[in-house]
């Protein structure tokens, strides 16, 4: 049967979806229907950490499902609770979690947290909520809101109140007053164009805002589980958030979403819910990549293949400064400034006809996610195909 027809009868056209149908994977390779081979340095938006059927991941999975999958939360799940302290322990705070299952459900979750910290603490109501202008938060009519991202706002008003937008960190201390209850960001901004915030002018802010009485929420939903070489990006920052949002990496592929905050005694029993969330199936899969990425960076070889990956992506800079104008990012989450949205797209749809995958993100920037798995060999062939897609244009 021909899928693409069969996608554009009966599936929305919410995608401009790229001519390619992927049916298997191993690590960072992909092939599609017509068995040509991919290298892909998207790992499916940063969700594929561990790689593509990553056989520990499958086996555990595989385990989880002749056993259980769903249950509900109104019992006891072990696999769950088990998640929560290995996100726990590897983050280093005292935090508690909860489980949705993505990015966008986690960001309503802490929202509610702040939400409501602010309506029990204080004189007076507080409810407003700072994000960046270039911030991506969601897709939710609530996280829409919260992207400060204008042409995200079409069509879908009227929105919930309260989110003030900032176009970077100096402003915020500007936008605070006696209604505000948190600041949202992204330490390292993806579909923003993979900004990376300053380090000094973050630490700064939230001792501002601890001063305040006013919480910091930091979105790790792309940063986190390893991408910026520690497990949270907070943690290479060297702060402390009173909420922080994860999802896509620590599943491996499987869909889960967890807010971990401070304020353990906020949300109270039925203040906030979710039907799968948390169930048997995702945690399982989630304590294994867990159990995968931690041994991966302790072993040291997370920092190795990082180093090579950015060396590649260096290599790539200094060859093409006549197209890329700044190399960005952190770690395994990395980019590429180009000139002008048409050479972005052209060197997108080269790379694919060349055999490797990569993504665009705003200010015209040429996006790197690629597994944390990513062999030296994968990397080598990978970069050996942008090369050939670059020059061609």
């Amino acid at each position: 049967m021909d899928i693409k027809k069969l996608d554009t009868k009966f599936v929305l056209s919410t995608y401009a979806r790229t001519d390619v149908e992927f049916v298997s994977g191993k690590n960072a390779t992909l092939l599609d229907a017509n068995a040509k081979k991919y290298i892909d340095f998207t790992a499916g938006i940063g969700v594929v950490s561990v790689g593509h059927a990553n056989e520990r991941v499958n086996e555990a999975i595989t385990k989880q499902i002749a056993k259980l999958t769903h249950a509900s939360n109104l019992y006891h799940i072990a696999p769950q609770a088990k998640a929560a302290q290995k996100i726990v322990d590897a983050s280093g705070y005292d935090m508690q979690c909860f489980f949705g299952n993505s990015g966008a459900e986690a960001n309503e979750g802490a929202i509610k947290i702040a939400r409501k910290y602010g309506e029990i603490n204080g004189e007076v109501k507080k409810y407003k909520i700072i994000t960046l202008t270039h911030s991506f938060h969601g897709r939710t009519i609530t996280t829409v809101k919260a992207t400060g991202q204008e042409a995200m706002h079409n069509y879908f008003g009227p929105f919930p109140d309260g989110f003030v937008y900032a176009k970077d960190v100096d402003e915020i201390k500007s936008l605070l007053d006696n209604h505000t209850c948190a600041v949202m960001i992204e330490l390292v901004q993806g579909e923003g164009g993979v900004e990376a915030q300053n380090k000094e002018k973050i630490q700064n802010l939230e001792k501002l805002l601890r001063s305040k009485n006013i919480l910091l929420i930091v979105d790790e939903v792309q940063t986190g589980g390893y991408r910026t070489g520690e497990f949270l990006a907070s943690q290479v920052y060297g702060i402390t958030p009173d909420i922080i949002t994860l999802a896509k990496g620590i599943g491996g592929g499987v869909p889960i979403g967890v807010v971990m905050t401070s304020l353990k005694d906020v949300l109270k029993a039925g203040d906030h819910g979710s039907t799968f969330g948390g169930n048997y199936l995702s945690c399982a899969a989630t304590c294994e990549v867990m159990d995968i990425l931690k041994e991966y960076k302790e072993s040291g070889e997370l920092e190795r293949h990082s180093l090579v990956f950015n060396q590649a992506v260096n290599s790539l800079y200094e060859k093409h400064q006549d197209i890329f104008t700044a190399k960005v990012g952190i770690g395994m989450m990395c980019g590429l400034r180009v000139k002008d949205a048409d050479t972005l797209s052209r060197i997108i749809s080269n790379a694919k006809d060349n055999g490797v995958m990569v993504l665009k993100a705003g200010r015209n920037t040429l996006r790197f996610l690629p597994p944390l798995t990513i062999t030296r060999e994968e990397i080598d062939e990978g970069f050996k195909s942008l090369e050939s897609a670059i020059n061609s244009i």
